[in-house]
């Protein structure tokens, strides 16, 4: 049974209980520790389908535990009340055919992660008042850039400058392929132990969703997502069947100051999105992100954590067996596994939005957000390896590239924010960073 069809045989709309809006519901989800009231939650059904990333499902709600929406015979899926959006496009996965190769399941499913991620941070701006930064009556929305590459793909790039929430944010799609020579596999081969000997020229195809959203308010964290598949062809197979695959990807939280309830609540989500498929891939990919993301020259790193992987595939030392009877993982059980961390995004990040972006903010606290910042922009053109492969990519679209730096940053000559024995907030997050910690 699809799950459009079993949402709708299963709808039991209760009049009495009022719709909530995404606010609600995230302040319902995810609440700070001086509360000590009972959170509730909701359980309903959805009816109709995600169309485009525009189109919302109806969302009948009442109220019971967990906190999840369930669709009856059909899987379970948590959701937010934004016009019916769920956390997850529910479409690109009833529509998945397992029966396409990988490299069109997987674009399909980053495709539609984007369009319905930019319509949930535009539902985020739209709920939010006008103010000095963006006085306009209009809700603030993504340019929605497609692009070609005449070398072989396409892309789309949706980014929203000068928003009431978000300074800056960037949701990118590539889907390219052409071909890789060996010169270029072998500089590869450090990263990806699972890519075989180079010996000659052969087809390469590669696909991800990149996010990374700067907002306003310094009370409100940076975030960064990258999720991507990555396949060389076997010229010699008839059957298309590649040589060499892997997914690559995870999702990062960049605080200007530290607040602990929000750094768990991120860790927790994407906690629970790996300890579905494998409870050894969350002490490994949370220590992966921590040492990916370190700034060498400062001595500290870019954010508070998250998880890393790379070169994750059925042969990686993960993926294997416990035990002489355990079962090998499959693509698909890979696959599954990526869908579920990207689609841990939203839940991880809309409640800290909703709960801080309207939180008072003084010039200080701006000005060590610029800080900060600054530090975001060292990483990214020093150390990031995507940045870097990009930039050096023949017919790479540098726009598209660099979308991950902030529209505005400060660097300032030995500065005196954050200096050890201040006892500021500025500290306090100084030694996280330098020292980083188990959150979950």
């Amino acid at each position: 049974m699809s799950l459009r069809i079993a949402a709708i045989r299963a709808a039991r709309p209760i009049t009495s209980k009022a719709k909530l809006s995404l606010a609600q519901l995230s302040r319902r989800a995810y609440s700070t520790p001086q509360s000590n009231k009972p959170i509730p939650s909701i359980k309903g059904t959805l009816i109709g389908s995600f169309a485009a990333g525009l189109v919302g499902t109806i969302a009948y709600n009442y109220v019971n535990q967990d906190n999840q929406v369930r669709c009856d015979g059909a899987p379970l899926v948590e959701a937010i009340d934004t016009h019916g959006y769920p956390w997850v496009p529910v479409d690109a996965i009833e529509k998945d055919d397992p029966s396409n190769p990988m490299r069109i399941r997987m674009a399909n499913w980053v495709k539609s992660l984007q369009d319905h991620i930019v319509a949930t941070m535009e539902d985020i701006e739209s709920k939010s008042e006008p103010n000095s930064f963006s006085p306009s009556s209009e809700t603030p929305r993504f340019l929605k850039d497609t692009w070609l590459r005449k070398e072989g793909g396409e892309g789309s790039s949706c980014v929203l400058n000068g928003g009431r929430v978000f300074e800056k944010a960037g949701i990118n799609v590539s889907i390219v392929h052409g071909m890789l020579p060996p010169k270029a596999q072998k500089a590869m081969l450090p990263d990806h132990p699972s890519l075989p000997e180079p010996t000659e020229t052969v087809p390469f195809f590669a696909t991800g969703l990149s996010i990374v959203i700067h907002p306003r308010n310094p009370h409100v964290p940076t975030v960064h997502l990258n999720y991507r598949y990555f396949e060389l062809a076997d010229p010699k197979d008839p059957n298309g069947k590649p040589k060499a695959w892997w997914f690559g990807g995870g999702s990062d939280l960049t605080p200007s100051y530290l607040i602990e309830e929000d750094a768990i609540h991120f860790h927790k989500e994407l906690k629970k999105a790996c300890d579905k498929h494998d409870e050894r891939y969350w002490p490994d990919f949370k220590k992966a992100c921590d040492k990916y993301f370190f700034i060498n020259h400062r001595g500290e790193s870019r954010g508070i954590g998250g998880i890393f992987f790379d070169d994750l595939t059925t042969s990686s030392p993960i993926n294997q067996p416990t035990t002489s009877e355990g079962i090998l993982k499959t693509q698909e059980d890979l696959f599954d596994f990526v869908k579920d961390a990207s689609g841990a995004f939203l839940p991880a990040y809309v409640p800290i939005v909703y709960k801080n972006k309207d939180r008072k903010w003084t010039e200080e606290e701006r000005r060590w957000q610029q800080l900060r910042r600054g530090r975001y922009v060292e990483f990214n053109l020093v150390y990031d390896r995507g940045t870097k492969f990009g930039l050096a990519t023949p017919g790479a679209r540098i726009e598209s590239i660099l979308m991950s730096l902030p529209e505005t940053a400060r660097w300032e000559y030995m500065s005196d924010m954050g200096n050890e024995g201040s006892n500021t907030p500025e500290e306090e997050l100084i030694k996280v960073l330098k020292n980083p910690k188990e959150w979950v």
